[in-house]
C-alpha cells in the first residue's frame, strides 16, 4: 500500500474529517518520525511496532556486471521491529 492509498483508505474510514486534514495528520507523523530518527531517536508506537537506526559497517561489495571491488561506506539503515499486537494480528489471519 502506498501512502497515498494509506491516506484515502483513513479518509474513508473517517468521514467526518476532509481528506485535506487526514493528509496533513498523516504527513505530520511521518515527518515526526523522521526527525526523531534523524536525531538518532528510537521511536516507539505501542501495539503497533518501533523504529530504531542500524549501524552498516564500511564493506568491500562486487560491481554485479564486471565483477569489480567496490568500497561500500558505512551508513545507517532504519530498522523496524513489530510490536506483539500487530505481529499477533498478522499470524491470526495468516493462519
Amino acid at each position: 500500500m502506498t501512502r497515498a492509498e494509506f491516506i484515502s483508505r483513513l479518509a474513508d474510514r473517517l468521514g467526518h474529517l476532509p481528506a485535506g486534514e487526514v493528509k496533513a495528520a498523516v504527513l505530520a507523523i511521518t515527518d515526526r518520525i523522521g526527525l526523531a530518527l534523524q536525531n538518532g531517536e528510537r521511536v516507539e508506537i505501542r501495539g503497533f511496532g518501533g523504529f530504531s537506526l542500524h549501524r552498516r559497517p564500511p564493506r568491500v561489495g562486487r560491481n554485479p556486471r564486471t565483477g569489480e571491488a567496490v568500497n561500500v561506506a558505512a551508513r545507517f539503515a532504519v530498522h523496524f521491529k513489530p510490536g506483539k499486537q500487530l505481529r499477533e494480528r498478522v499470524d491470526a489471519v495468516r493462519d
